[in-house]
């Protein structure tokens, strides 16, 4: 409550860095802090860090309506890792993030949560809309994340047309063999992409699933950087060629 009245009658922020990891943050505390943000309207720049908190489901609400009516921002770094957010939370974040249409560099740490396959579609529904971005980092690892999950990260990330740098990590999830296509054929469509990194370790890819990502990341013509990590699938020596 107190940040949030602090915060709030800072009228001519232009940047927040706000460190609150490991607090016992719950879900009012939460609602204070997007009530605070909101008021900041001139921010360009947001970093956040609610890593290891208790904000849960549907507090997570408030604090995306909150980011929503920056409306000038053109950087935001969020970490809410482990902190119990299933597929409506998500679905709140990316609602909040698509109303930021300014945003060029977008972080956004979802790790160790509960999104599921709908949650991944919500995000990615939300960050297709921001149609400015020329960087994006998700990290969605152990999110109990499946083939169509992959599919619709894969569709929605294929919108922004304007990613110059790409770094997905989708570890510890069972995307699968479907999973790994899907999400070939989408980053095949990131046409202006030089620099991807991509972390698909334990997600039960097979020697299909290796190839379709290998021809979909082929199609980057303009990558010069380029960061595959395929490590604990299920990936023998056949595929070790052709990602070659």
């Amino acid at each position: 409550m107190y940040l949030r009245e602090g915060i709030s009658k800072c009228f001519t922020l232009t940047s927040l860095n706000l460190d609150l990891n490991v607090n016992s943050i719950d879900g009012d505390g939460a609602a204070y802090l997007g009530e605070g943000i909101s008021k900041c309207v001139t921010l360009t720049s947001l970093n956040l860090n609610l890593y290891f908190n208790s904000i849960g489901n549907n507090c997570i609400k408030c604090l995306g309506e909150g980011i929503s009516k920056c409306v000038t921002l053109t950087s935001l770094n969020l970490n809410l890792t482990e902190n119990r957010i299933r597929e409506n939370g998500a679905a709140y974040l990316g609602e909040g993030i698509s109303k930021c249409v300014t945003l060029t560099s977008l972080i956004l740490n979802l790790s160790e949560n509960i999104i599921g396959e709908n949650g991944a579609r919500y995000l990615g529904e939300g960050i297709s809309k921001c149609v400015t971005l020329t960087s994006l980092t998700l990290d969605l690892s152990k999110n109990n994340i499946r083939e169509n999950g992959a599919r619709y990260l894969g569709e929605e990330i294929s919108k922004c047309v304007t990613l110059t740098s790409l770094i997905l990590n989708l570890s510890e999830n069972i995307i699968g063999e479907n999973g790994a296509k899907y999400l070939g054929e989408g980053i095949s469509k990131c046409v202006t992409l030089t620099s991807l990194n991509l972390d698909l370790s334990d997600n039960c890819v097979s020697e299909n699933g290796s190839k379709y990502l290998a021809e979909g990341i082929s199609k980057c013509v303009t990558l010069i950087c380029l960061n595959l990590n395929l490590r604990s699938n299920r990936i023998r020596n056949m595929s070790n060629r052709i990602l070659k």
